[in-house]
């Protein structure tokens, strides 16, 4: 199954702040019922990723000004990011292999286009197995070639 049928939801969970936004500003939007915000150069193009706990770890070291600074300074830059072409189990199995409950979607120029949570993944995958469990059955039994 691929990716790309699952965007409008992906979409939904996308929250993007800019590269030179600050740190509290980052806070706050994490705050609410935001789990991982994209971080986005001028252009549009992700650059990096703040989860709440690249947060909580930097401003647990900062002291005055510091706590002001850019998101830049606290954001994970090597982020693991699928393409709406790429396979939803291969995004199950990344998200297995590295501990990761989010994984975003970009386009070639590295534009986001959504956010994948593992709860959605393995939702939607359980939901394949069980339409094979399903024709599998009817299969067996004759359903349907009467």
């Amino acid at each position: 199954m691929f990716i790309e049928k699952f965007l409008p939801t992906a979409r939904k969970r996308m929250h993007c702040i800019a590269s030179d936004a600050s740190l509290l500003q980052a806070a706050r939007l994490l705050e609410r019922d935001h789990d991982i915000l994209l971080v986005c150069d001028h252009d549009g193009r992700m650059v990096g990723v703040l989860t709440k706990t690249d947060a909580v770890r930097q401003i647990g070291i900062c002291t005055g000004a510091s706590c002001t600074a850019p998101v830049t300074q606290a954001m994970t830059r090597e982020v693991k990011t699928e393409t709406p072409r790429g396979q939803l189990k291969d995004v199950w199995e990344m998200m297995k292999k590295h501990r990761l409950k989010n994984i975003p979607v970009v386009d070639p120029d590295s534009k986001p286009l959504g956010v994948l949570n593992a709860r959605d993944v393995l939702q939607n995958l359980w939901h394949e197995v069980q339409h094979e469990e399903d024709l599998l059955f009817n299969y067996v039994m004759n359903v349907g070639y009467r």
